[in-house]
């Protein structure tokens, strides 16, 4: 719990957020709007870092359950989401989606991999 609250972690998270939110306006995709925005962007932000980790310390026991965090947080919501809001856009977008948002996971488990302050970070690269 520890590390969701690390202030340079709700920084970027924030900026994350903001940067998908102005996205929102600028390519006026079909599938993208604020709420998914929120929705898959907290959903990364709580699983990236643990289905990451799963994967470098080799812990294949739990591999079944970070592989579930990632379908949830890159598909899975966006379809219950675009189901229920506008299907024509999932079926037209959910291809291109997984992709972008699974790239965009990927990244945000890097980001967010560091247990620690921002200060002990430098220690890591030694």
């Amino acid at each position: 719990m520890k590390e969701f609250i690390r202030p340079w972690k709700l920084f970027s998270l924030a900026c994350g957020l903001a940067l998908l939110v102005a996205g929102s306006f600028y390519y006026q995709a079909p599938d993208w709007d604020i709420p998914i925005c929120f929705i898959m962007g907290i959903a990364t932000y709580l699983t990236a870092p643990y289905t990451l980790r799963v994967v470098l310390e080799r812990r294949w026991k739990e591999l079944p359950w970070a592989a579930l965090a990632t379908y949830v947080s890159v598909d899975g919501l966006y379809f219950l989401y675009w189901n229920a809001v506008n299907p024509m856009a999932l079926e037209y977008m959910r291809g291109a989606n997984a992709l972008a948002s699974l790239s965009l996971y990927l990244i945000c488990g890097v980001v967010w991999l560091h247990k620690g302050s921002l200060k002990t970070l430098p220690q890591i690269a030694k």
